[in-house]
């Protein structure tokens, strides 16, 4: 059973990052359409960015932490391992920006959010640097 969850876990990852990698990316091309006036476009990206959040980046992060939540019941031994720590707080860290997101996804929403497409274009890069520190400390496990 474990070896399944793992699989599980692993494709809930996959899918809850490549909705964190495409959701303020939308962002940005939407406040590039509001900063040109095309409020056609952004219409539409008010529609895709609320699919995408509650369709496929939320059920994903859910998914995510129930199933790690299952693996470390498996094997509770984890705990006494510093990777384990170090990879807990990015993924508290994850959950935040997932949070900050909808923040933004609403502003945007209301015609509020007031921030350039350069901030998001930055704004985008931030969980990349978490993937990256997540992996090493799954696979290497330096702690």
């Amino acid at each position: 059973m474990y070896l399944w969850i793992k699989a599980l876990h692993v494709v809930a990852v996959i899918t809850w990052f490549a909705a964190m990698f495409y959701l303020p990316r939308l962002f940005v091309y939407h406040a590039m359409a509001r900063d040109k006036g095309e409020s056609t476009s952004m219409e539409t990206f008010k529609i895709m960015e609320r699919k995408l959040y509650r369709g496929i980046m939320t059920p994903s992060m859910i998914a995510v932490l129930a199933l790690g939540g299952a693996l470390l019941w498996l094997s509770p031994a984890w705990f006494s391992q510093g990777w384990l720590h170090a990879k807990l707080a990015l993924v508290l860290l994850l959950v935040a920006y997932h949070h900050v997101c909808l923040v933004y996804l609403k502003q945007l929403a209301e015609d509020r959010c007031r921030r350039s497409s350069t901030f998001f274009r930055i704004f985008n890069e931030l969980p990349v640097l978490a993937l990256i520190a997540v992996v090493i400390l799954v696979v290497v496990k330096p702690f």
